[in-house]
């Protein structure tokens, strides 16, 4: 997802922005929290605060964090691939706003837990990943990325790189976790090495768990005979054509990594919330726009 920017002021008008760009809303006034507060989550317009539980390194450069949801929330409020948008307060009085795709289970009234990346140069990243137990952040949401319907395709692919992973892993996750559900999934995943691949143990027991529902394949830059079964290299068009179910009318591709990579899979996407013109290896493969999600 693309780091977000902007003034106090502008906060509201880019929550609103997202339903231009056909992006569900969950609207704050028919999902207003009871005096229990029933949902965690009621809105982009409905902040709340939560406090940090924990925060445990994945990779060198990945941390998991852990928020406790408030007492007495019987649901999160949130639905099957949808993200939240943390509005921390940087020190020096810098507002910023960024959004997060939890990767724990939906419908745990307890906790909301995040994997996030410490960019480089990234000031928000470096503050969240730096957060300690007790640590408070506000978060608006859940805003629903793509509307998931049970069944809706015999298989999916997933194809994903870096920490990218968060709303591909949401996605499979809830999916298997509905018995219900019999759409195959296949997961392509992509890293620099084997040490920065992030929920890689979860992957591989999805897997052993639903030998039948999920698979994962592994493309590994450098070191690949490290990681079993893993292929070097990047993955690139003739995997692609070879690997993963063509351009059918039951079968959907979604994408998630860094802007160089969803830009040679499928082109990139115009401004954070529009998906832009289909290009790159899916375009070429005969795929067609609606076939394909970014995330």
């Amino acid at each position: 997802m693309v780091l977000l920017t902007l003034p106090p002021t502008s906060l509201l008008i880019a929550a609103g922005a997202l339903s231009v760009g056909g992006i569900a809303l969950y609207k704050s006034r028919s999902n207003c929290m009871g005096p229990m507060g029933s949902r965690a989550f009621n809105g982009p317009f409905r902040p709340i605060e939560l406090p940090l539980v924990s925060i445990t390194e994945e990779t060198h450069d990945t941390r998991r964090l852990v928020f406790s949801l408030p007492p007495g929330t019987k649901s999160t409020g949130l639905s099957l691939a949808s993200f939240v948008i943390a509005t921390p307060t940087i020190p020096g009085g810098k507002r910023s706003i960024r959004p997060y795709t939890p990767i724990s289970d939906l419908s745990d009234p307890t906790k909301i837990e995040f994997l996030i990346k410490e960019m480089p140069n990234g000031y928000v990243s470096k503050y969240m990943t730096n957060l300690k137990p007790g640590d408070k952040v506000p978060f608006r949401g859940g805003i629903s990325s793509f509307s998931w319907k049970q069944n809706n395709f015999r298989s999916i692919t997933l194809l994903g790189a870096g920490s990218g992973i968060t709303p591909l892993y949401q996605l499979a996750t809830g999916i298997l976790r509905d018995d219900n559900d019999t759409t195959k999934i296949k997961l392509v995943y992509g890293n620099k090495t084997p040490m920065d691949i992030p929920l890689k143990s979860e992957l591989d027991q999805l897997k052993k768990k639903f030998p039948d529902r999920f698979d994962v394949e592994y493309f590994v830059s450098k070191d690949a005979e490290k990681v079993p079964n893993a292929r070097p290299g990047q993955i690139d068009a003739a995997y692609l054509q070879k690997e993963i179910p063509g351009p059918q009318d039951d079968t959907c591709v979604f994408v998630s990594g860094p802007p160089p990579f969803v830009d040679s899979v499928c082109g990139g996407k115009r401004g954070p919330f529009f998906q832009g013109n289909l290009t790159g290896h899916l375009k070429d493969l005969g795929y067609s726009k609606s076939q394909v999600y970014k995330f």
